[in-house]
Protein backbone atom coordinates (compact mmCIF):
# COMPACT_ATOMS: atom_id res chain seq x y z
CA UNK A 1 0.00 0.00 0.00
CA UNK A 2 1.16 3.66 -0.56
CA UNK A 3 0.88 6.49 1.43
CA UNK A 4 -0.29 8.40 -1.21
CA UNK A 5 -3.78 8.37 -3.22
CA UNK A 6 -3.95 6.22 -6.07
CA UNK A 7 -6.19 6.53 -9.18
CA UNK A 8 -8.25 3.80 -8.04
CA UNK A 9 -7.21 3.94 -4.20
CA UNK A 10 -7.19 5.82 -1.16
CA UNK A 11 -3.13 5.79 0.26
CA UNK A 12 -2.69 4.85 4.01
CA UNK A 13 -2.43 8.64 5.02
CA UNK A 14 -5.58 9.24 3.76
CA UNK A 15 -7.34 6.18 5.26
CA UNK A 16 -5.02 6.85 9.03
CA UNK A 17 -6.78 10.82 8.99
CA UNK A 18 -10.27 9.55 7.80
CA UNK A 19 -10.84 6.48 10.00
CA UNK A 20 -8.97 8.16 13.03
CA UNK A 21 -11.15 11.60 12.50
CA UNK A 22 -14.49 9.21 12.34
CA UNK A 23 -13.41 7.52 15.99
CA UNK A 24 -12.90 10.75 17.66
CA UNK A 25 -16.08 11.96 16.44
CA UNK A 26 -18.05 9.03 17.34
CA UNK A 27 -15.97 9.91 20.77
CA UNK A 28 -16.63 13.52 21.08
CA UNK A 29 -20.32 12.97 20.50
CA UNK A 30 -20.81 10.62 23.07
CA UNK A 31 -18.85 12.53 25.78
CA UNK A 32 -20.86 15.69 24.98
CA UNK A 33 -23.88 14.20 25.41
CA UNK A 34 -23.11 12.88 28.64
CA UNK A 35 -21.06 15.58 29.93
CA UNK A 36 -24.19 17.72 30.16
CA UNK A 37 -25.77 15.28 32.39
CA UNK A 38 -22.52 15.22 34.76
CA UNK A 39 -22.56 17.37 38.21
CA UNK A 40 -20.45 20.32 38.64
CA UNK A 41 -17.18 18.59 39.84
CA UNK A 42 -13.62 18.13 39.24
CA UNK A 43 -14.47 15.66 36.89
CA UNK A 44 -16.95 17.62 35.46
CA UNK A 45 -14.41 20.61 34.36
CA UNK A 46 -11.65 17.50 33.44
CA UNK A 47 -14.73 16.05 30.67
CA UNK A 48 -14.72 19.32 29.32
CA UNK A 49 -11.38 19.91 29.41
CA UNK A 50 -11.05 16.74 27.23
CA UNK A 51 -13.60 17.33 25.07
CA UNK A 52 -12.56 20.89 23.88
CA UNK A 53 -9.11 19.07 23.46
CA UNK A 54 -10.51 16.27 21.12
CA UNK A 55 -12.55 18.72 19.49
CA UNK A 56 -9.21 21.25 18.47
CA UNK A 57 -7.45 17.42 17.81
CA UNK A 58 -9.91 17.43 15.15
CA UNK A 59 -9.74 20.63 13.95
CA UNK A 60 -6.02 19.91 13.06
CA UNK A 61 -6.68 16.98 11.76
CA UNK A 62 -8.82 18.24 8.97
CA UNK A 63 -6.29 20.64 8.32
CA UNK A 64 -3.94 18.24 7.92
CA UNK A 65 -6.30 15.74 6.04
CA UNK A 66 -7.26 18.86 3.36
CA UNK A 67 -3.84 19.66 3.20
CA UNK A 68 -2.93 16.32 2.43
CA UNK A 69 -6.00 15.83 -0.11
CA UNK A 70 -4.80 18.71 -1.97
CA UNK A 71 -1.83 17.11 -2.27
CA UNK A 72 -2.31 13.66 -2.50
CA UNK A 73 -5.33 13.99 -5.06
CA UNK A 74 -7.89 11.75 -4.50
CA UNK A 75 -9.33 8.46 -6.50
CA UNK A 76 -11.26 8.49 -9.22
CA UNK A 77 -14.95 7.22 -8.95
CA UNK A 78 -15.60 3.53 -9.07
CA UNK A 79 -15.72 2.40 -12.68
CA UNK A 80 -19.56 2.16 -13.61
CA UNK A 81 -20.41 4.62 -10.88
CA UNK A 82 -23.36 6.79 -12.60
CA UNK A 83 -22.89 10.54 -13.30
CA UNK A 84 -25.74 11.12 -10.57
CA UNK A 85 -24.24 9.26 -7.53
CA UNK A 86 -20.91 11.32 -8.36
CA UNK A 87 -22.48 14.48 -7.89
CA UNK A 88 -24.07 13.39 -4.61
CA UNK A 89 -20.81 11.74 -3.65
CA UNK A 90 -18.93 15.18 -4.48
CA UNK A 91 -21.48 17.42 -2.45
CA UNK A 92 -21.46 14.97 0.30
CA UNK A 93 -17.75 14.77 0.77
CA UNK A 94 -17.51 18.74 0.68
CA UNK A 95 -20.53 18.96 3.19
CA UNK A 96 -19.25 16.73 5.61
CA UNK A 97 -15.62 18.59 5.05
CA UNK A 98 -17.60 21.76 6.25
CA UNK A 99 -19.35 20.35 9.45
CA UNK A 100 -15.91 18.47 10.67
CA UNK A 101 -14.73 22.02 10.67
CA UNK A 102 -17.77 23.77 11.46
CA UNK A 103 -18.38 21.77 14.64
CA UNK A 104 -15.09 22.39 16.59
CA UNK A 105 -14.65 26.05 14.85
CA UNK A 106 -18.29 26.42 16.79
CA UNK A 107 -17.19 24.75 20.21
CA UNK A 108 -14.22 26.79 19.80
CA UNK A 109 -16.30 30.08 19.50
CA UNK A 110 -18.74 28.86 22.10
CA UNK A 111 -15.84 28.40 24.68
CA UNK A 112 -15.10 31.68 23.52
CA UNK A 113 -18.00 34.03 24.00
CA UNK A 114 -18.54 32.04 27.30
CA UNK A 115 -15.75 33.62 29.21
CA UNK A 116 -14.77 30.65 30.97
CA UNK A 117 -11.36 29.83 32.01
CA UNK A 118 -8.78 29.97 29.41
CA UNK A 119 -9.17 26.21 27.25
CA UNK A 120 -6.09 24.41 27.14
CA UNK A 121 -5.28 21.58 24.73
CA UNK A 122 -4.89 18.57 26.92
CA UNK A 123 -2.82 21.00 29.82
CA UNK A 124 0.16 22.01 27.70
CA UNK A 125 -0.83 25.02 26.52
CA UNK A 126 -3.46 27.82 26.12
CA UNK A 127 -5.46 28.23 22.76
CA UNK A 128 -6.40 31.65 22.19
CA UNK A 129 -9.85 32.99 22.57
CA UNK A 130 -11.46 33.82 18.92
CA UNK A 131 -14.06 36.06 20.15
CA UNK A 132 -15.00 38.29 23.07
CA UNK A 133 -17.01 37.03 25.82
CA UNK A 134 -20.69 37.99 25.36
CA UNK A 135 -23.76 36.42 27.34
CA UNK A 136 -25.71 36.99 24.55
CA UNK A 137 -24.19 35.15 21.86
CA UNK A 138 -23.63 32.25 24.33
CA UNK A 139 -26.32 30.71 24.05
CA UNK A 140 -27.31 30.79 20.10
CA UNK A 141 -23.40 29.85 19.80
CA UNK A 142 -24.12 26.39 22.14
CA UNK A 143 -27.11 25.90 20.22
CA UNK A 144 -25.34 26.16 16.52
CA UNK A 145 -22.28 23.68 17.54
CA UNK A 146 -25.21 21.29 18.80
CA UNK A 147 -27.14 21.54 15.77
CA UNK A 148 -24.04 21.44 13.35
CA UNK A 149 -23.28 18.10 15.49
CA UNK A 150 -26.81 16.35 14.64
CA UNK A 151 -26.46 17.70 11.37
CA UNK A 152 -22.85 15.98 10.99
CA UNK A 153 -23.77 13.02 12.24
CA UNK A 154 -27.18 12.19 9.70
CA UNK A 155 -24.57 13.16 7.07
CA UNK A 156 -22.29 10.85 8.57
CA UNK A 157 -25.17 7.91 9.09
CA UNK A 158 -26.17 8.73 4.91
CA UNK A 159 -22.80 8.26 4.08
CA UNK A 160 -21.55 5.17 5.40
CA UNK A 161 -25.16 3.40 4.40
CA UNK A 162 -24.02 4.96 0.91
CA UNK A 163 -21.00 3.26 1.25
CA UNK A 164 -22.29 -0.04 2.59
CA UNK A 165 -25.17 -0.04 -0.37
CA UNK A 166 -22.34 -0.16 -2.16
CA UNK A 167 -19.95 -3.03 -0.63
CA UNK A 168 -23.01 -5.03 0.32
CA UNK A 169 -25.41 -4.78 -2.87
CA UNK A 170 -23.69 -2.72 -6.13
CA UNK A 171 -20.85 -5.15 -5.08
CA UNK A 172 -18.20 -2.35 -6.21
CA UNK A 173 -14.74 -1.30 -4.15
CA UNK A 174 -16.05 2.27 -2.92
CA UNK A 175 -15.96 0.74 0.52
CA UNK A 176 -12.93 -1.87 0.30
CA UNK A 177 -10.42 0.90 -1.52
CA UNK A 178 -11.15 2.95 2.15
CA UNK A 179 -10.43 -0.04 4.14
CA UNK A 180 -6.68 -0.88 4.84
CA UNK A 181 -4.66 -3.69 3.14
CA UNK A 182 -8.16 -4.80 1.83
CA UNK A 183 -8.74 -5.22 -2.10
CA UNK A 184 -11.86 -6.53 -3.64
CA UNK A 185 -10.67 -8.72 -6.93
CA UNK A 186 -12.31 -6.85 -9.86
CA UNK A 187 -13.43 -9.80 -11.48
CA UNK A 188 -13.92 -13.61 -9.53
CA UNK A 189 -11.62 -15.96 -9.69
CA UNK A 190 -12.09 -18.76 -11.32
CA UNK A 191 -11.95 -21.59 -9.34
CA UNK A 192 -9.42 -24.73 -9.73
CA UNK A 193 -10.08 -28.21 -10.07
Amino acid sequence: MTLKNTADRWGSVSQLLHWLIVLLILGLGVIGLVMVELPKSPRYFWVYDLHKSFGITVLALMVLRLVWRLFAGAPKAVSGTPHWQHRIATVTHGLLYALTFAVPLSGWLYDSVSGLRPMRWFGLFKMPKIASPSQELQPLVRDWHEWLFWILIALVAVHAAAALYHHLFQRDDTLSRMLPGRRRASSPVPEIR
